[in-house]
């Protein structure tokens, strides 16, 4: 998800009977910040209760070269003491500030979603406009 809400975090840790509410972004022009999070749910647990959730992340300009490619970071390994099936932010978040010598266009993120004791793989993709 891309959003331009700053209060996310305050959001996110509303109280369990309020859901939060996060406005989609698809478009920054130069200045403006966006916040790209992933979420995640059922997590597979090891003997000691802890998730291996890992991710990597690309952030494709717009004529394609990378403005940033990382390789299996813990974006959800803890203890996990809730259930598992509720939804979790992961702890991968990406603040993009829309710079001056920022190219303009449709700006690329892929996130690759491993939980690594289920060994599943969820390819994720979104975009937006620098205008």
């Amino acid at each position: 998800m891309i959003t331009a809400d700053p209060d996310l975090q305050t959001k996110w840790e509303s109280p369990p009977d309020v859901a939060p509410r996060f406005d989609l972004a698809t478009e920054v022009k130069e200045g403006g910040s966006l916040y790209i999070l992933s979420f995640l749910s059922n997590p597979m647990l090891d003997a000691q209760g802890m998730t291996q959730v890992r991710c990597d992340l690309r952030i494709s300009k717009p004529d394609g070269s990378l403005s940033g490619d990382e390789h299996d970071l813990p974006c959800f390994v803890t203890a996990l003491e809730t259930d598992p099936k509720l939804v979790y932010l992961s702890t991968i978040g990406v603040k993009f500030t829309a710079e001056a010598g920022d190219p303009k266009g449709a700006w690329t993120v892929a996130i690759t979603v491993r939980d690594t004791l289920r060994n599943v793989t969820i390819p994720l993709q979104s975009s937006f406009e620098m205008r």
